[in-house]
């Protein structure tokens, strides 16, 4: 992919955000309805309905709403999502034209309370039982809300100049396609707030602006040229992408603010490869892409890999990943009615080199990475944005395996990670370990039943996890706050033909085990919960 489609995230409350390769297209027999309903925290619900038709075998058009409204137990932690979709896919008859494309819409409101007061977050921590109602603790914020919101138009076409039958010689080269790539994307973002916190965010000085709103527009074109041949030992695809990108305000929020620049704008044209071969039990993928220029959106991209497959025993890959890319546009420009945060920034590319091993097999399946990163933007623990000066050097180890044992099962990840260079920056736990022991079986008389019943353990160990900031959202580094703790969850899931069901009980081990659980500094984690889910498919 190019650099520019390497940008990082403008904001960071896209949690639930569909990007483009999370929207599926479908081809179906029959008119299909799947619906998934699930039950909230304290109240609410979880409702994603997906409607999908082939209107012919070669046209299909599909329909997706997911909703969600979740009022969490602790003050102003109420949540409600939307996200639309609406995804089409066409062909010709003889496969030569080919296109599809989606609509997105997606909404994100959240009530934002800051985390624990000081008074609160230790009544908690004490087991004080006139707090076991989460509710009567205080927070931070009262009356503070954030608003994300975002739509994308996508389409992507292809036309076969030249197919394996037009071809003099399949093997030397067939299959010469043309396509069209369009994207537009518009995302908004704002945090509202009625009375001004300066005891957390510090001073202010609202201009009155009517309008708080950080706006983003990336708009991409690219035109690419496909071909399979043996002289490239497989797929080969030239591309070339035009991108135009605007990022922030209409006008100024804080009266004290020396910002210069209400946007960041611009245009960029970058040039990439794709490539896909195999050779035997070899197979060999790679794309690349750079933007020239000193704009913005300058820099490069490639990733190789290499994978051996020895039939189902067992396989390896290597893979290799160099990036250069902007930081994300919120450490670049942003504007606020505090004084503290407020930025006009030009900070450098950050550069990414990562190498990876994986091994796959019956017996077990390992994954190895070292990661180096010269430039890393982070927030520091006065919430400024800042640039490392030194390079950081990151490694993980990771394995899974299996154990099943008739009815029983035992599946295990670990993962280690250590920070051997700039871990004053970049920090994660040292130790993460998921293990999950479960029944299976079919039950009742002509096996109408399949259940799948368990436990979760779920630990990771202590370390200065960054904080979580509402007004930025985004994480900063903080030092007084050490985050590591062990939770226990149990399930059961059945199905009955075309139905799905499941009970989940979430840190059942809360009620009597010490309260050291949080998600962020100051942000409890769940107490004990029980949701109920079910998923149901049908076909006219």
């Amino acid at each position: 992919r190019s650099p520019s489609r390497g940008l990082g995230d403008v904001y960071k409350r896209q949690v639930s955000y569909l990007g483009i390769d999370d929207i599926k297209y479908y081809e179906v027999p029959t008119p299909t309805t799947e619906i998934l309903y699930r039950t909230g925290l304290q109240q609410g619900q979880v409702l994603d309905v997906i409607f999908t038709q082939n209107f012919s075998r070669r046209l299909n058009v599909s329909l997706s709403y997911k909703g969600i409204r979740s009022l969490g137990a602790y003050r102003q932690a109420l949540v409600s999502n939307g996200n639309f979709r609406g995804a089409f896919h066409y062909r010709t008859k003889e496969n030569q034209y080919e296109i599809r494309g989606h609509l997105t819409s997606q909404d994100f409101f959240h009530q934002e309370n800051g985390g624990l007061t000081t008074e609160a977050l230790q009544n908690f921590i004490d087991e004080d039982e006139n707090f076991d109602q989460r509710s009567r603790l205080d927070v931070n914020l009262n009356d503070a809300e954030s608003q994300f919101d975002g739509t994308r138009v996508y389409l992507e076409h292809s036309y076969k100049l030249l197919a394996n039958k037009d071809s003099i010689s399949d093997k030397d080269f067939s299959n010469l396609k043309i396509g069209h790539i369009f994207t537009n994307e518009n995302k908004e973002y704002n945090f509202n707030q009625t009375t001004t916190t300066t005891a957390i965010f510090g001073s202010a000085n609202d201009s009155g602006a009517s309008n708080n709103d950080a706006k983003s527009t990336i708009t991409n074109n690219e035109v690419n040229l496909e071909f399979n041949s043996k002289y490239v030992l497989g797929k080969f695809k030239a591309k070339a992408l035009l991108t135009s990108y605007s990022y922030g305000y209409d006008t100024i929020f804080n009266s004290n603010s020396t910002i210069n620049k209400l946007k960041l704008e611009g245009n960029a044209i970058s040039f990439g490869a794709d490539w896909n071969a195999k050779i035997k039990n070899f197979k060999l993928n790679a794309n690349a892409a750079v933007t020239p220029g000193t704009g913005r959106l300058s820099g490069n991209y490639l990733k190789g890999e290499a994978i051996f497959e020895k039939d189902s025993l067992f396989g390896l890959k290597g893979s290799l990943l160099i990036s250069s890319k902007s930081p994300n546009f919120n450490t670049l420009l942003h504007q606020s009615k505090y004084d503290a945060y407020n930025w006009q920034n030009d900070f450098s590319n950050v550069n990414t080199r990562d190498l990876g091993f994986s091994f796959t097999s019956k017996w077990i399946n390992a994954g190895l990475n070292f990661t180096n990163i010269d430039n890393y933007t982070y927030f520091d623990e006065n919430n400024l944005p800042q640039q490392f000066g030194n390079q950081i050097t990151y490694l993980k180890v990771k394995a899974n395996r299996e154990f099943k044992l008739w009815k029983f099962g035992l599946d295990n990840t670990v993962m280690y990670q250590n920070v051997t260079s700039g871990s004053s920056v970049f920090r994660v736990p040292e130790i993460v370990t998921r293990n999950t022991f479960y029944y299976t079986d079919e039950w009742f008389k002509g096996k109408p039943m399949l259940v799948n019943i368990g436990i979760t353990f779920k630990y990771f160990t202590k370390y200065n996890a960054n904080a979580y900031n509402p007004l930025l959202a985004e994480f900063t580094l903080q030092n007084t706050n050490e985050i590591g703790f062990p939770t226990f969850d149990v399930f059961f899931n059945a199905r009955v033909r075309r139905t799905r069901l499941y009970l989940k009980a979430d840190n059942v081990t809360s009620s009597f085990s010490k309260k050291n659980y949080f998600s962020a500094p100051n942000y409890p984690y769940r107490d004990f919960t029980v949701r109920f889910g079910l998923v149901w498919n049908w076909f006219i």
